[in-house]
This record gives structure tokens, C-alpha cells and sequence, in this order.
């Protein structure tokens, strides 16, 4: 047993958390390959290397996977301090490699002077599509405003599905339950942001982040964008740049009159918090979100409005209303407060007044010791609490929208 126990200890020296061994980078100069400052590294790893997100068989192991800011043009080394093949007969290490391999492209660089000389034809890299918008934003770090552009890509824009395959890559790393799209279905959309940026006297652009939108069918006759995966490289997170894309995309749509409204595929919580905040910004300038109209409460008009010039639904269209509502509420004057708890609970209320409709029909089925199970689970006590913590909760996000609104 012991002797076992040592084998154990000995093999669990050769695991390595596969989180912190890939190490990603966007380059830009070739002194950044040595730079540890701009190296970052993923969120997830699972999909490659198991839900325990670890790589056995290596000590000090680093899986280098580093890009060209603009071109993505991909590196990939591997290195180790020393490998359980090294002092253990008859232990195999994972194939790292191999697994990385499976979802980069098979033109991708192994060696460090091939791809530094591919960084010389970053110059010749210009964004793909049709430029929607640009914007700047301050770099307190440079003193200047850095300048941002936001373009529309098609599939048919030459080398942009191959662009596309690289870019796709880093899902992986930061979208828990990413997966690549069919890229033959004409009905996705695709949206970049680029960073435009100076190199020894040429403008340059870097990747900064991309959305896929995919066009459902509406009967009869119109269409439904579905945001499906948006991501922000990590470089660039917290500088406003999922806002400014969103509201670009829901700008370009406005020009369709076949979209309905524009929706997500299971949003995130840092998504919907995006959407919020994009959305309140957009309907704050609306005539019926105006105070006066605020005050008199949801309105149809404000369904109807909405729907027609930003494409935002009614259930969206709700929650910002509830957000406008809260910065217009006085909740210091007690009156105006409990009028504002009292409507948005009426709304929460919803879920357990069909848990009351539940009971009573089990009332009527179920014999007393079956109900007395299904009572204790639908305690009325437990309800209105869990109604004002969900509503606590929600002012708390709405807060944070504003706060962030007021900054904006």
C-alpha cells in the first residue's frame, strides 16, 4: 500500500493545470514573444482536456499559442521542464499537441523565426467586409485615444474563412460551451472589431473581438438575428467594446424592415447585463420613455416604439422601462418607492401564483399525506421572501446599469 501510495504522489508531480500552461498572445512587435506582460492565458480548457481542465505526464509544461494581433497568423510550441517518461517506465504523457492541434488550422506555424518573419506581412492585413462604425476610445496608459472600427464580414470576402478559423479558436478558451459554426449556412452574420494602430510609420489594425449572428425565420415573411457567441479578447475587456458592438449591430438591423427583433441564444449573465445597458442607452431618448411617460407606467406604446426603431422585444422592452422607472422613482419619498416595489413584484409574482394554481389542483388529486409533501415544498412564508430577495435583486442590477448609464 504505501509503496502504491508513493507511486501516486510520484505521478500526481506530472499534472498540470492546462488554465495556466497555454499561454495565449496577440503580437504585435517581435519583442512581444518575450513579454510576459501581454501574455494571457484562458478561462477554459475543458473541451480539450476533460472536465478536471489537466495535462498529465509533464513538469513545467507551457503550450505556447500565440497570434499576430491582425492576421492571427498562429504559433504553436510546447515546452517542459522534464517529462514522466524521464523517470516512469510504462506511463504514456498526454499528446497535448495533438489535442491543441484539433481546433487550430493545420497551416499554423511551429517555429518561432518562420512566424516572426510573418509578422512582417501584418502591414498588408486589412479588416474584412464593410466598415458600420468607428469609434476611440482614451488610453490612459499611451495619454491618446486609441481609434476602433467595427465591420460587417461575409463569408465570401476573400481570405476571410480562413481568418475565420483562427479567430474561432479562442471560443474555446473563453466561452464555456463554445462550438464552432457551419460556416455554409449563408443565413450567419458575422461582425469584427479592429484596432487601428501605427508600426514604424504604417496604420496596422489588431483583432479586438467578434459577434455571430444567426437569421431565423419568422412567418410569414421576416427574419429574427439571434446573437449566437460574442467575444472580446481579453486585452481589450473593460474598455466598452461589447457596448459599442451590440449597439452597432442593432444600428445595422434597424435598416432591415424584414428583422423582427433582435434576440441572444442563451445569454450569459455579463451578457445581460451588456444588453441592459445597451438597451436602456438607446430607449433613454425615446418619447415614450420620457419621465412623463415613465411615471404612468408600461405602455404599449412603448412595445410598439421600441419594436419598430431598435428592433428590441417586448420582454426586453419591459426590463428597460423597469430600469428608466427606477432612475425616474424618488425612492427616498415612501409613497413613490412602494408604488415602484409594488409593480415590479406584480410582475415577479408570476412563477409562484402558478405554484398556487398547482397546490389547488393537487388538492383536489392527491390524497392528505401526498399534499402535506407537496405543501411543505410551496410554503407561502418561503415565497414572499424568495419575491423580495428577487426583487432586491433586481434593483441591485438595475443600479449598476444606471451607475454605469450616468458614466456613459
Amino acid at each position: 500500500m504505501a509503496a502504491i501510495n508513493a507511486m501516486e504522489k510520484k505521478l500526481a508531480e506530472y499534472k498540470c493545470d492546462t488554465n495556466e500552461a497555454i499561454c495565449l498572445k496577440l503580437v504585435r512587435f517581435p519583442e512581444d514573444l518575450e513579454d510576459d506582460s501581454t501574455t494571457f492565458h484562458p478561462e477554459y480548457s475543458h473541451q480539450l482536456f476533460g472536465d478536471d481542465e489537466v495535462a498529465f505526464g509533464y513538469k513545467g509544461l507551457q503550450i505556447q499559442l500565440f497570434c499576430s494581433a491582425g492576421n492571427l497568423t498562429t504559433l504553436l510550441n510546447v515546452k517542459y521542464t522534464s517529462k514522466v517518461t524521464d523517470t516512469i517506465d510504462c506511463v504514456e504523457p498526454d499528446d497535448v499537441e495533438s489535442k491543441i492541434r484539433e481546433i487550430i488550422p493545420a497551416r499554423s506555424c511551429s517555429n518561432t523565426e518562420d512566424f516572426v518573419s510573418l509578422l512582417e506581412k501584418e502591414a498588408k492585413f486589412k479588416p474584412f467586409g464593410n466598415l458600420l462604425h468607428t469609434y476611440s476610445v482614451h488610453n490612459e496608459e499611451a495619454g491618446e485615444d486609441i481609434t476602433y472600427q467595427i465591420y460587417k464580414a461575409e463569408m465570401s470576402c476573400p481570405g476571410f474563412q480562413e481568418y475565420h478559423e483562427r479567430l474561432q479558436t479562442f471560443l474555446m478558451w473563453f466561452i464555456e460551451t463554445a462550438s464552432f459554426i457551419d460556416v455554409d449556412d449563408e443565413r450567419w452574420d458575422y461582425f469584427l472589431i479592429f484596432e487601428k494602430y501605427n508600426k514604424d510609420g504604417e496604420t496596422l489594425f489588431a483583432t479586438v473581438g467578434y459577434m455571430t449572428v444567426y437569421n431565423y425565420y419568422v412567418y410569414p415573411d421576416k427574419t429574427r438575428p439571434r446573437v449566437s457567441q460574442m467575444l472580446i479578447l481579453p486585452p481589450f475587456q473593460g474598455e466598452g467594446h461589447g457596448a459599442q458592438l451590440l449597439e452597432a449591430i442593432h444600428r445595422y438591423y434597424l435598416t432591415a424592415p424584414k428583422v423582427l427583433d433582435i434576440t441572444a441564444e442563451d445569454p450569459s449573465e455579463s451578457y445581460i447585463k451588456l444588453r441592459d445597458f445597451v438597451h436602456a442607452k438607446l430607449c433613454q431618448s425615446l418619447p415614450s420613455f420620457s419621465p412623463d411617460q415613465l411615471i404612468q407606467g408600461f405602455s404599449h406604446k412603448m412595445v410598439e416604439e421600441v419594436q419598430e426603431k431598435l428592433k428590441i422585444n417586448k420582454k426586453h422592452a419591459r426590463r428597460v422601462y423597469e430600469i428608466l422607472r427606477l432612475h425616474n422613482t424618488d425612492m427616498s419619498d415612501l409613497e413613490h418607492a412602494k408604488a415602484y416595489r409594488l409593480e415590479i413584484k406584480r410582475r415577479l409574482v408570476g412563477p409562484y401564483k402558478k405554484n398556487q394554481r398547482e397546490l389547488a389542483k393537487m388538492r383536489k388529486c392527491l390524497r392528505p399525506e401526498e399534499l402535506g409533501n407537496q405543501m411543505s415544498q410551496i410554503d407561502l412564508k418561503t415565497q414572499h421572501e424568495e419575491l423580495e430577495k428577487s426583487y432586491q435583486d433586481l434593483v441591485e442590477e438595475y443600479r449598476r446599469v444606471l451607475e454605469r448609464l450616468a458614466q456613459a
